[in-house]
C-alpha cells in the first residue's frame, strides 16, 4: 500500500515509499533501452514471422498465417540442418567442457609461470569471432592451408583434402573452431569454482584414504556443479544462437552440409531478402530454446547443486 498525503496542493509520499520506489527508478533507464532495443525487435520479427515479408517486394507485404511455418519446413534440405545443428551444438559443447575442465584442473596445480601459462591459453577467448573464423579457413584451405602441408609432410595423409568443399569434413572443421575459441570460457569459469573448494575437505579426504577418482566425484565435482550446470547451459544457448564461424568459414557449404539453423536463418534474411521466412525460423529457435532451458534446469535440478 503506497503511503502518500496532500501537502499545500501536492501529493507527497512518505520516505518509506520513496525507499521502496528508488531501486526500480534506478533501473528504469536500463529496462526502458531493453524494452526499445529488444523488445521491439522481438516483437516485430514475431510479427513478420506470419507475413509475406520480403524486400524484393515491398508492396506484396501481407498476413499469410502459418504459410511461412509451412514453407520452412518443406525445404528440401531442413532436416539435414536441424541434424546438423543437432551435432554442432552437441560435440561443441562437449568438447569445450572436457578439455576446459582438463585444462582448469591442469591450472589450479601449482607450478613455475603459471600465471604466463594461463595468460597464453586463455589467449583465444580474446579474438573475435570472425578472426578466428578467418585463421581457420585459411588453415583448413584444400590448396595452401597449412594442416594439409602438416599432414602431409608427417605422412598422415597421401593427398591433398578439400576439407571446406567435403561434405562431413567441412561441418568438423566448424566444430573444431568453436571448440579451440570456448575453451577458455570453461576454463575460467570451472578454474574460479575450483578454487572456492575448501583446502580442509581434500585433506579429510586423505585421511580417510580417499584416491583421486573418489575426491573428484565426492569433493570436486558437487562443489563446482553449480557452475558446470549455468557454464553449460550459456553455452549451449550461445552456440546454437552462433552462425558467425560458419558464415565465415564455409558458408554453409557445400550444399548446406555445414549450415545450421541461425546460419541458415541468416542466408535466407540477407541473401534471399526473405524476412517473413527468416522471422518464423527464429521464432521456431525461440520456442525450441525456451523449451530447452525448461528441461535442462529440471533435469539437472540446479535449484539442488551445491547442497551437501
Amino acid at each position: 500500500m503506497i503511503n502518500k498525503h496532500t501537502r499545500g496542493g501536492r501529493v507527497c509520499f512518505s520516505p518509506s515509499t520513496k525507499r521502496r520506489a528508488e531501486p526500480y527508478l534506478f533501473l528504469f533507464p536500463t529496462m526502458l533501452l531493453l524494452v526499445l532495443m529488444f523488445g521491439y525487435p522481438l516483437i516485430n520479427s514475431f510479427v513478420m514471422a506470419f507475413q509475406n515479408y520480403k524486400l524484393t517486394a515491398p508492396t506484396k507485404i501481407a498476413f499469410n498465417g502459418l504459410a511461412n511455418f509451412k514453407k520452412l519446413f518443406s525445404e528440401t534440405d531442413i532436416w539435414l540442418i536441424i541434424q546438423n545443428s543437432f551435432l554442432y551444438v552437441l560435440f561443441s559443447v562437449a568438447g569445450q567442457f572436457l578439455l576446459g575442465l582438463t585444462l582448469a584442473m591442469a591450472l589450479n596445480k601449482r607450478f613455475p609461470f603459471r600465471g604466463l601459462y594461463q595468460a597464453i591459453i586463455f589467449l583465444p577467448w580474446s579474438f573475435s569471432a570472425f578472426v578466428i573464423g578467418l585463421m581457420h579457413r585459411w588453415s583448413f584451405n584444400g590448396e595452401y592451408g597449412v594442416v594439409n602441408d602438416l599432414l602431409l609432410k608427417f605422412s598422415v595423409i597421401t593427398e591433398k583434402i578439400a576439407w571446406l568443399g567435403t561434405p562431413g569434413y567441412s561441418l568438423a572443421v566448424v566444430i573444431f573452431a568453436m571448440i579451440w575459441m570456448g575453451i577458455p570460457f570453461f576454463a575460467i569459469m570451472i578454474l574460479a569454482a575450483l578454487q572456492s573448494i575448501p583446502a580442509e575437505m581434500y585433506e579429510a579426504a586423505a585421511i580417510d584414504g580417499c584416491g583421486v577418482i573418489r575426491k573428484f566425484f565426492q569433493i570436486t565435482f558437487p562443489y563446482i556443479k553449480p557452475t558446470v550446470i549455468v557454464t553449460v547451459l550459456l553455452r549451449t544457448i550461445w552456440i546454437f544462437n552462433s552462425f558467425d564461424l560458419i558464415v565465415v568459414i564455409t558458408n554453409g557449404g557445400p550444399a548446406n552440409y555445414s549450415q545450421t539453423l541461425p546460419s541458415y536463418m541468416y542466408t535466407k534474411a540477407f541473401s534471399s531478402y526473405d524476412f517473413g521466412l527468416a522471422s518464423a525460423l527464429g521464432v521456431v529457435l525461440m520456442v525450441v530454446l525456451v523449451l530447452y532451458v525448461a528441461l535442462f534446469l529440471k533435469t539437472t535440478k540446479y535449484n539442488k547443486a551445491g547442497n551437501f
